[in-house]
Protein backbone atom coordinates (compact mmCIF):
# COMPACT_ATOMS: atom_id res chain seq x y z
CA UNK A 1 0.00 0.00 0.00
CA UNK A 2 1.75 3.48 -0.96
CA UNK A 3 1.61 5.65 1.59
CA UNK A 4 -0.63 9.14 1.45
CA UNK A 5 0.98 12.39 0.32
CA UNK A 6 2.24 14.97 2.82
CA UNK A 7 1.29 18.31 2.37
CA UNK A 8 2.31 21.88 3.45
CA UNK A 9 0.18 25.10 3.44
CA UNK A 10 2.14 28.05 4.44
CA UNK A 11 -0.60 30.99 5.06
CA UNK A 12 2.04 33.59 4.34
CA UNK A 13 1.72 37.08 6.47
CA UNK A 14 3.97 39.78 5.02
CA UNK A 15 7.32 39.76 6.63
CA UNK A 16 6.00 37.49 9.27
CA UNK A 17 6.38 35.42 6.47
CA UNK A 18 10.47 35.02 7.49
CA UNK A 19 9.12 32.54 10.11
CA UNK A 20 7.96 29.92 7.81
CA UNK A 21 10.95 30.65 5.81
CA UNK A 22 12.99 29.14 8.88
CA UNK A 23 10.89 26.44 8.96
CA UNK A 24 10.89 25.47 5.14
CA UNK A 25 14.99 26.08 5.04
CA UNK A 26 15.24 23.87 7.95
CA UNK A 27 13.20 21.24 5.51
CA UNK A 28 16.07 21.68 2.75
CA UNK A 29 18.65 21.13 5.66
CA UNK A 30 16.99 17.61 6.64
CA UNK A 31 15.35 16.59 3.36
CA UNK A 32 12.50 16.73 3.99
CA UNK A 33 10.05 16.31 1.13
CA UNK A 34 6.36 17.27 0.62
CA UNK A 35 4.08 15.70 -2.08
CA UNK A 36 2.11 18.99 -2.51
CA UNK A 37 2.71 22.77 -1.13
CA UNK A 38 0.03 25.19 -1.17
CA UNK A 39 0.90 28.88 -0.58
CA UNK A 40 -0.91 32.01 0.04
CA UNK A 41 0.48 35.25 -0.26
CA UNK A 42 4.17 35.40 1.24
CA UNK A 43 3.82 31.56 1.12
CA UNK A 44 3.97 31.03 -2.11
CA UNK A 45 7.35 32.52 -2.54
CA UNK A 46 8.50 30.68 0.56
CA UNK A 47 7.18 27.36 -1.12
CA UNK A 48 8.45 27.88 -4.70
CA UNK A 49 12.27 28.93 -3.39
CA UNK A 50 11.66 25.71 -1.50
CA UNK A 51 10.66 23.78 -5.20
CA UNK A 52 13.85 25.48 -6.69
CA UNK A 53 15.85 24.29 -3.69
CA UNK A 54 16.97 27.62 -2.82
CA UNK A 55 17.93 27.54 0.65
CA UNK A 56 18.29 30.55 2.61
CA UNK A 57 17.12 32.59 -0.71
CA UNK A 58 13.74 33.78 1.10
CA UNK A 59 15.55 34.95 4.21
CA UNK A 60 17.45 37.30 2.14
CA UNK A 61 14.24 38.88 0.49
CA UNK A 62 12.81 39.62 4.30
CA UNK A 63 16.06 40.76 5.95
CA UNK A 64 18.08 42.33 2.97
CA UNK A 65 16.07 43.72 0.02
CA UNK A 66 12.96 44.27 2.23
CA UNK A 67 15.01 47.44 3.04
CA UNK A 68 15.40 48.92 -0.06
CA UNK A 69 13.01 51.75 -1.19
CA UNK A 70 12.30 50.00 -4.03
CA UNK A 71 11.07 47.00 -2.77
CA UNK A 72 8.44 48.95 -0.25
CA UNK A 73 8.00 52.44 1.03
CA UNK A 74 5.89 55.13 0.55
CA UNK A 75 7.52 56.52 -2.84
CA UNK A 76 6.12 52.79 -4.44
CA UNK A 77 2.67 53.62 -3.16
CA UNK A 78 2.48 57.50 -4.65
CA UNK A 79 4.22 56.54 -7.99
CA UNK A 80 3.23 53.30 -8.60
CA UNK A 81 -0.10 52.36 -6.27
CA UNK A 82 1.77 49.55 -4.40
CA UNK A 83 3.33 50.41 -1.32
CA UNK A 84 5.27 46.65 -2.23
CA UNK A 85 6.81 46.93 -5.72
CA UNK A 86 5.44 43.24 -6.66
CA UNK A 87 7.60 43.64 -9.90
CA UNK A 88 11.15 44.41 -8.25
CA UNK A 89 10.28 41.37 -5.80
CA UNK A 90 9.34 38.87 -8.29
CA UNK A 91 10.55 40.10 -11.23
CA UNK A 92 13.64 42.66 -11.35
CA UNK A 93 15.25 40.56 -8.27
CA UNK A 94 13.39 37.12 -9.36
CA UNK A 95 14.55 36.67 -13.39
CA UNK A 96 17.16 34.99 -14.76
CA UNK A 97 19.10 38.13 -15.15
CA UNK A 98 18.25 39.59 -11.82
CA UNK A 99 20.09 39.49 -8.45
CA UNK A 100 18.77 36.63 -6.76
CA UNK A 101 16.85 34.75 -9.87
CA UNK A 102 14.57 31.79 -8.99
CA UNK A 103 15.83 28.59 -10.42
CA UNK A 104 12.88 28.54 -12.54
CA UNK A 105 14.00 24.72 -14.22
CA UNK A 106 14.95 23.14 -10.59
CA UNK A 107 11.37 24.27 -9.28
CA UNK A 108 9.50 23.10 -12.27
CA UNK A 109 11.46 19.56 -12.45
CA UNK A 110 10.54 19.22 -8.41
CA UNK A 111 8.07 16.49 -7.92
CA UNK A 112 6.25 18.10 -5.17
CA UNK A 113 2.84 19.71 -6.48
CA UNK A 114 2.37 23.81 -6.12
CA UNK A 115 -0.78 25.57 -5.91
CA UNK A 116 -0.63 29.59 -5.43
CA UNK A 117 -3.59 30.81 -4.18
CA UNK A 118 -4.80 34.51 -5.49
CA UNK A 119 -8.54 35.59 -5.42
CA UNK A 120 -10.42 37.01 -8.40
CA UNK A 121 -10.67 40.35 -8.09
CA UNK A 122 -13.98 41.54 -10.11
CA UNK A 123 -15.70 37.88 -8.24
CA UNK A 124 -14.27 37.00 -4.97
CA UNK A 125 -13.80 33.75 -5.83
CA UNK A 126 -10.37 31.95 -4.74
CA UNK A 127 -7.81 30.87 -7.92
CA UNK A 128 -5.20 27.94 -7.96
CA UNK A 129 -2.32 28.65 -9.99
CA UNK A 130 -0.03 25.81 -10.58
CA UNK A 131 3.61 25.55 -11.81
CA UNK A 132 1.49 25.09 -15.63
CA UNK A 133 0.44 29.06 -14.78
CA UNK A 134 4.50 30.47 -14.83
CA UNK A 135 6.94 30.10 -17.31
CA UNK A 136 11.08 31.57 -17.27
CA UNK A 137 10.98 35.17 -15.81
CA UNK A 138 6.85 35.56 -15.82
CA UNK A 139 6.19 34.79 -12.06
CA UNK A 140 3.24 36.49 -12.35
CA UNK A 141 1.26 34.10 -10.23
CA UNK A 142 3.06 35.10 -7.20
CA UNK A 143 2.61 38.84 -7.83
CA UNK A 144 -1.35 37.94 -7.54
CA UNK A 145 -0.97 35.89 -4.50
CA UNK A 146 0.68 38.67 -2.81
CA UNK A 147 -1.38 41.64 -3.71
CA UNK A 148 -2.54 43.32 -0.78
CA UNK A 149 -6.29 45.15 -1.13
CA UNK A 150 -4.99 48.96 -1.11
CA UNK A 151 -1.53 48.27 0.06
CA UNK A 152 -1.16 46.96 -3.58
CA UNK A 153 -3.27 47.40 -6.49
CA UNK A 154 -4.77 44.62 -8.07
CA UNK A 155 -2.34 42.19 -10.55
CA UNK A 156 -3.63 41.05 -13.67
CA UNK A 157 -2.76 37.34 -14.80
CA UNK A 158 -3.81 36.60 -18.49
CA UNK A 159 -6.17 39.89 -18.51
CA UNK A 160 -7.49 38.93 -14.75
CA UNK A 161 -7.29 41.12 -12.26
CA UNK A 162 -6.45 38.95 -8.51
CA UNK A 163 -5.54 39.99 -5.08
CA UNK A 164 -4.06 38.58 -2.05
CA UNK A 165 -5.22 34.71 -1.71
CA UNK A 166 -5.99 35.30 2.16
CA UNK A 167 -9.45 37.16 1.21
CA UNK A 168 -10.57 33.84 -0.48
CA UNK A 169 -9.03 30.92 1.21
CA UNK A 170 -6.78 32.53 4.05
CA UNK A 171 -5.65 28.58 5.82
CA UNK A 172 -6.22 26.50 2.59
CA UNK A 173 -5.83 22.96 4.46
CA UNK A 174 -9.18 21.67 2.35
CA UNK A 175 -7.52 22.06 -0.22
CA UNK A 176 -4.31 20.29 0.55
CA UNK A 177 -6.90 17.31 1.27
CA UNK A 178 -9.12 17.48 -1.93
CA UNK A 179 -5.61 17.29 -3.55
CA UNK A 180 -4.63 13.92 -2.08
CA UNK A 181 -3.41 14.55 0.85
CA UNK A 182 -3.07 12.25 4.04
CA UNK A 183 -1.35 14.46 6.45
CA UNK A 184 -1.12 18.18 6.33
CA UNK A 185 1.63 20.36 7.82
CA UNK A 186 -0.10 23.87 8.73
CA UNK A 187 2.82 27.37 8.64
CA UNK A 188 0.94 30.05 10.48
CA UNK A 189 3.04 33.43 11.46
CA UNK A 190 0.86 34.40 14.28
CA UNK A 191 0.39 32.40 17.37
CA UNK A 192 -1.67 29.31 17.64
CA UNK A 193 -4.20 30.38 19.72
CA UNK A 194 -4.73 34.28 18.34
CA UNK A 195 -8.26 35.33 17.41
CA UNK A 196 -8.06 37.86 14.48
CA UNK A 197 -10.47 40.74 14.29
CA UNK A 198 -11.77 42.45 11.42
CA UNK A 199 -11.32 46.17 12.46
CA UNK A 200 -8.35 46.68 10.19
CA UNK A 201 -9.67 44.56 7.30
CA UNK A 202 -13.32 46.55 6.94
CA UNK A 203 -11.01 49.79 6.59
CA UNK A 204 -9.30 48.46 3.91
CA UNK A 205 -12.44 47.09 2.01
CA UNK A 206 -13.83 50.27 2.52
CA UNK A 207 -11.53 51.47 -0.12
CA UNK A 208 -11.36 49.29 -2.70
CA UNK A 209 -15.48 48.33 -2.76
CA UNK A 210 -16.61 50.90 -4.75
CA UNK A 211 -14.59 49.21 -8.21
CA UNK A 212 -14.35 45.75 -6.21
CA UNK A 213 -17.26 45.13 -4.03
CA UNK A 214 -17.29 41.29 -3.91
CA UNK A 215 -13.56 41.06 -3.24
CA UNK A 216 -14.52 43.86 -0.80
CA UNK A 217 -16.81 41.56 1.01
CA UNK A 218 -14.57 38.87 1.54
CA UNK A 219 -11.81 41.00 2.71
CA UNK A 220 -14.02 42.00 5.54
CA UNK A 221 -14.99 38.39 6.17
CA UNK A 222 -11.13 37.26 5.95
CA UNK A 223 -10.44 37.31 9.53
CA UNK A 224 -13.78 35.08 10.25
CA UNK A 225 -12.58 32.76 7.62
CA UNK A 226 -9.03 32.39 9.06
CA UNK A 227 -10.19 31.91 12.83
CA UNK A 228 -12.52 28.99 10.84
CA UNK A 229 -9.66 27.64 8.99
CA UNK A 230 -7.29 27.45 12.43
CA UNK A 231 -10.08 26.05 14.51
CA UNK A 232 -10.88 23.39 11.75
CA UNK A 233 -6.72 22.87 11.66
CA UNK A 234 -6.67 22.10 15.50
CA UNK A 235 -9.70 19.31 15.45
CA UNK A 236 -7.76 17.47 12.30
CA UNK A 237 -4.64 18.33 14.83
CA UNK A 238 -6.27 16.20 17.45
CA UNK A 239 -6.98 13.43 15.11
CA UNK A 240 -3.06 13.20 13.79
CA UNK A 241 -4.10 14.92 10.29
CA UNK A 242 -2.63 18.37 11.07
CA UNK A 243 0.72 19.38 12.49
CA UNK A 244 0.40 23.28 13.28
CA UNK A 245 3.68 24.81 13.03
CA UNK A 246 2.93 28.75 14.58
CA UNK A 247 5.47 30.93 16.47
CA UNK A 248 4.83 31.72 19.94
CA UNK A 249 5.44 35.03 19.26
CA UNK A 250 5.98 37.09 16.41
CA UNK A 251 9.28 39.06 17.80
CA UNK A 252 7.61 42.42 17.00
CA UNK A 253 7.30 41.66 13.27
CA UNK A 254 4.41 42.96 11.66
CA UNK A 255 2.86 42.63 8.01
CA UNK A 256 4.87 45.43 6.78
CA UNK A 257 7.93 45.31 9.59
CA UNK A 258 11.38 46.05 8.12
CA UNK A 259 13.61 45.59 11.31
CA UNK A 260 16.17 42.93 10.46
CA UNK A 261 16.99 42.09 13.88
CA UNK A 262 13.52 41.25 14.59
CA UNK A 263 13.30 39.55 11.41
CA UNK A 264 16.07 37.27 11.89
CA UNK A 265 14.70 36.26 15.75
CA UNK A 266 11.77 35.33 14.18
CA UNK A 267 13.21 33.31 10.88
CA UNK A 268 15.49 31.08 13.82
CA UNK A 269 12.53 30.53 15.91
CA UNK A 270 11.10 29.20 12.94
CA UNK A 271 13.79 27.03 12.57
CA UNK A 272 13.98 25.23 15.69
CA UNK A 273 9.73 24.80 15.49
CA UNK A 274 10.74 23.07 12.37
CA UNK A 275 12.05 20.08 14.36
CA UNK A 276 8.43 18.81 15.04
CA UNK A 277 8.27 17.48 11.72
CA UNK A 278 10.08 14.60 11.12
CA UNK A 279 7.91 12.87 14.22
CA UNK A 280 5.20 14.00 12.01
CA UNK A 281 5.55 12.77 8.63
CA UNK A 282 6.98 8.90 10.22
Amino acid sequence: MNPGKIGVVDVGGGFRGVYAAGVMDYCMDQQIQFDVGIGVSAGSANLISYAAGQRGRNLRFYTEYGRRRQYAGIGNFLFKRSFVDLDYVYSTLSNSDGENPLDYFAAIASPMEFVAVATEAETGRAKYFGKQDMSPDDYSIMKASSAIPFVCHPYSVKGIPYFDGALSDPVPIQKAFERGCEKVVLLLTLPENTVRTSDRDKILAARIRKKYPLAAGKLAQRAEQYNNGVEMARRLSAEGKVLIIAPDDTCGVSTLSRNTEALHRLYEKGYRDGEQIQSFIQ
